[in-house]
């Protein structure tokens, strides 16, 4: 990752606070927390500058740097306090009485253990049960990014075989697939929800459940957002956005993801549940 990368997104997410009218407050609450992820990103890369490169056969989350990323903790939860809407904002705010050592668990919680996060409701309105939990561990996701990208591109490149269902180098799963001209036709590559390692993926074939009956995968899409489609596996009836960068090549995949909100309400609709939630939640 390097700062143009960022720039991009950024940049992507204002543009489109107009494109999409229904997207904007995520939208505008994206690129505030961009942002703090773009100049948090800078300070890694500074602080490890001078660190060697991360064996190929290292696993990608055998690296925490702890006394890196606590201090940057406490501005993090301040700038979710100012910005998130209801109850994240209200998540960090108790998160941040709670002290370094609460934070530590949160931060371990997430990126020791399995990085499933459920459904936190249409943009935060609504909590589950286990609420608290959830919200703490989409705080940890938010603010461990910016680390995971700088230890993904600080790895020795490695050989990966076949095509993975989650992330070849820290084990999360895709966030966004994105479709790019190859021949006559669209390579298909997956883009990691923690590292936003992308790797390459077989274009028939489910992510959730290994299902590659073609007749069991489905995409739909709208004209009014030709570019983003969404794939749909019906033996698990799981799905993923993909962002189809030969319609758009201005498209940012994880920004044209997170603004095409209509898309996933259709999906839960016809009863498909998404491979992993974004960071608005949906």
């Amino acid at each position: 990752m390097n700062r143009g990368s960022w720039d991009a997104r950024i940049r992507r997410a204002n543009e489109l606070t107009s494109v999409y009218p229904f997207a904007a407050e995520g939208l505008r609450f994206y690129a505030r927390l961009a942002t703090f992820q773009k100049s948090f990103h800078e300070e890694i890369q500074k602080a490890l500058a001078h660190a060697p490169k991360i064996s190929a056969d290292r696993p990608l989350r055998d690296e925490l740097d702890l006394f890196l990323l606590l201090p940057n903790f406490p501005r993090f939860l301040s700038l979710i306090q100012e910005v998130a809407p209801e109850p994240l904002a209200q998540a960090a705010a108790e998160l941040a009485e709670k002290g370094p050592a609460a934070w530590q668990h949160a931060i371990e919680d997430f990126w020791y253990r399995d990085p499933e996060l459920a459904a936190i409701g249409e943009e935060f309105e609504t909590i589950p049960t286990d609420g608290s939990h959830n919200l703490n561990r989409l705080l940890a996701w938010i603010f461990l990014q910016p680390y995971a990208e700088h230890l993904a591109n600080s790895r020795e490149t490695a050989t990966v075989n076949g095509t993975p269902s989650t992330c070849p180098l820290c084990g999360s799963k895709p966030i966004v697939a994105v479709l790019r001209s190859e021949g006559d036709g669209a390579k298909k590559s997956l883009v990691c929800m923690l590292c936003a390692h992308e790797w390459a993926f077989r274009r028939i074939y489910c992510p959730a459940c290994g299902e590659e009956r073609e007749p069991q995968m489905a995409y739909y899409l709208t004209p009014e957002i030709a570019h983003v489609r969404v794939d749909v596996c019906d033996t698990c009836h799981t799905y993923l956005k993909s962002i189809d960068l030969t319609k758009m090549g201005l498209a940012v995949a994880v920004v044209d993801e997170l603004a095409t909100m209509p898309l996933d309400l259709w999906a839960r609709e016809h009863g498909y549940e998404k491979l992993q939630i974004n960071l608005l939640g949906t």
